[in-house]
């Protein structure tokens, strides 16, 4: 028999161990800066610390934890610059993902991420903070996914999972006209998709990406 194809590979144990982690680091489990001990993680995970080593390299690799010599590992920080750096190439790459979008724009992609936008606004409504950041995730990821190209869908999502904790413990401390006006920007960038209007679509985006940026200063818990 041959070997399996890539989608129905089985995980390893570090793979496994490397999802809960980075988990468990984007819901403030571990804090930034926190200490990640590889035997204490293993007790924790019920498993050895030899795939708790293999997944601390491969969330080293992401950007989510540093490792230094002799040191150990650290849950990584954010600093105002790494804050701006990544948010100035977020807005590049998400407006390159609208700019695809738009050139594959259908019905279907508009139904689709109409229903995310209509689900983030009812759970703004009822305060849910927790369902608006998810639904969150899913309609960022939707757009990738329609933007067809993996590369980009690739480089989108980690740069966004370097900051997905600090964006959600900002998201939780928004009042809630503000957590209304996040889930509603959402509805706003549909109707703009379905516009078609490119240029209205781009500066949409970037304010978008760039409103993050400023509830995540906002926040605190940023190193100097």
């Amino acid at each position: 028999m041959g070997s399996p194809s890539p989608e129905h590979a089985p995980i390893s144990a570090a793979g496994r161990v490397a999802d809960q982690l980075r988990d468990l680091i984007r819901d403030g489990a571990y804090a930034p800066g926190a200490r990640l001990v590889e035997r204490a993680i293993a007790r924790e995970l019920g498993t050895s610390h030899i795939p708790v080593r293999e997944a601390l390299a491969r969330l080293a690799e992401e950007g989510l934890v540093v490792r230094l010599p002799r040191r150990g590992a650290r849950v990584a920080e954010l600093s105002p610059r790494l804050l701006e750096e990544i948010s100035s190439v977020r807005v590049v790459l998400e407006q390159f993902v609208c700019e695809r979008v738009l050139e594959r724009w259908t019905g279907a992609a508009e139904a689709e991420l109409s229903g995310l936008a209509r689900k983030m606004a009812a759970a703004a409504e009822r305060g849910s903070t927790k369902t608006v950041g998810e639904l969150d995730v899913r309609f960022h990821e939707t757009l990738w996914q329609l933007a067809d190209h993996e590369l980009l869908l690739e480089v989108a999502g980690g740069l966004r999972g370097r900051i997905e904790r600090f964006l959600r413990a900002a998201n939780a401390a928004l009042a809630p006209d503000e957590l209304r006006a996040h889930a509603a920007s959402h509805g706003e960038l549909v109707e703009l998709l379905a516009s078609g209007d490119h240029a209205a679509v781009a500066r949409a985006m970037r304010r978008h990406i760039e409103l993050g940026a400023e509830r995540v200063a906002r926040a605190g818990g940023l190193t100097s």
